[in-house]
């Protein structure tokens, strides 16, 4: 009895070695920590190398490598701009902010060497997209970098009661493009379960159980589609601590902005040794405030961003991405 127990603990804890060890080498080409995105290019991973004007394949071997470049859909496809930085004899690395990839949810990028050569990723890799030119589709393959991706700690937790003898489910919606293979659930005792980082916003979402794509049914918040079904809206805050500094003879100061109608009453900061301050969870975008204090509004004099609001008035401007 001891042997099996022994036996079973072995191969459970291989599976989660495993699960643990997928996560981490999800996606080839990159990495996201934090709020930093880490470009690694490994010469050992690439074994062709496209001409990028003639199209022809070269080998590797004995490829003399002087500079290695990211170029992608987010730097206008440079050949020159970001420059990696050599680790060691195979290795490369760039890290950008991920603040620099504000304005879509996944990127096509392709690793350039010196100046004029496509590394060519293997179509194993999960992360990989055929290229395309004026919607014709090249023999030619791109990395595709995505700034969802799973985490254990992740801020959207998307769980699917029952389905125990399903083979394969999946979730996908607009914070990856509805790609139908890149985000594989994990099996748990009572269904599956994934977990992901996102940036903060309104999504749309589905599962996809053995090819079958179905709302979220544990969810209320619904929207129709353009196939007449529904699909699970998941809108993803961040808490934001809203600080006044300064005005610590006032009575009562109060938060009032766009994001709950202008109210007078309900954003009651609580003092502190510096000002005032109130935390409150934002959807992404752009969001209008001011601050009442004993009951005169004024903008925030330590933020520099403010706009009109179409009623002759100036506020204070706060962006959650």
């Amino acid at each position: 009895m001891n042997q099996i127990k022994s036996h079973i603990s072995y191969w459970f804890f291989v599976l989660i070695s495993f699960i643990s060890y997928a996560q981490k080498e999800y996606f080839k080409g990159y990495k996201i920590e934090g709020d930093t995105v880490v470009f690694s290019f490994d010469a050992r991973d690439y074994s062709k190398f496209t001409k990028e004007f003639t199209g022809q394949v070269l080998d590797f071997n004995d490829f003399n490598i002087e500079n290695v470049v990211v170029s992608g859909e987010f730097n206008n496809w440079s050949r020159n701009n970001w420059k990696m930085k050599k680790i060691n004899e195979f290795k490369y690395e760039l890290k950008k902010s991920i603040d620099d990839f504000n304005d879509e949810f996944s990127w096509e990028f392709k690793y350039i060497i010196n100046n004029s050569y496509w590394a060519e990723p293997s179509t194993k890799d999960a992360n990989i997209a055929k290229a395309n030119k004026d919607g014709n589709r090249l023999g030619v393959y791109n990395l595709k970098m995505y700034t969802a991706y799973p985490s254990e700690n992740g801020n959207a937790n998307f769980k699917l009661r029952g389905f125990n003898n399903a083979k394969k489910v999946i979730v996908a919606g607009s914070f990856n493009k509805w790609d139908e293979n890149l985000f594989i659930m994990k099996k748990v005792y009572d269904g599956w379960e994934l977990n992901l980082q996102i940036k903060p916003g309104e999504y749309e979402y589905r599962f996809i159980v053995d090819g079958n794509w179905m709302a979220d049914p544990n969810n209320i918040h619904k929207k129709r589609n353009e196939f007449n079904e529904f699909n699970s809206i998941l809108d993803i805050k961040e808490y934001t601590a809203f600080k006044l500094r300064g005005y610590t003879n006032a009575k009562k100061v109060v938060l009032a902005g766009s994001f709950n109608n202008w109210n007078e009453q309900d954003f009651v900061m609580r003092k502190t040794n510096y000002g005032w301050k109130y935390v409150v969870p934002l959807s992404g975008g752009k969001h209008h405030y001011k601050f009442i204090v004993d009951g005169v509004w004024i903008t925030d004099p330590n933020n520099t961003v403010k706009e009109y609001d179409g009623n002759g008035h100036i506020n204070s401007v706060h962006m959650v991405k």
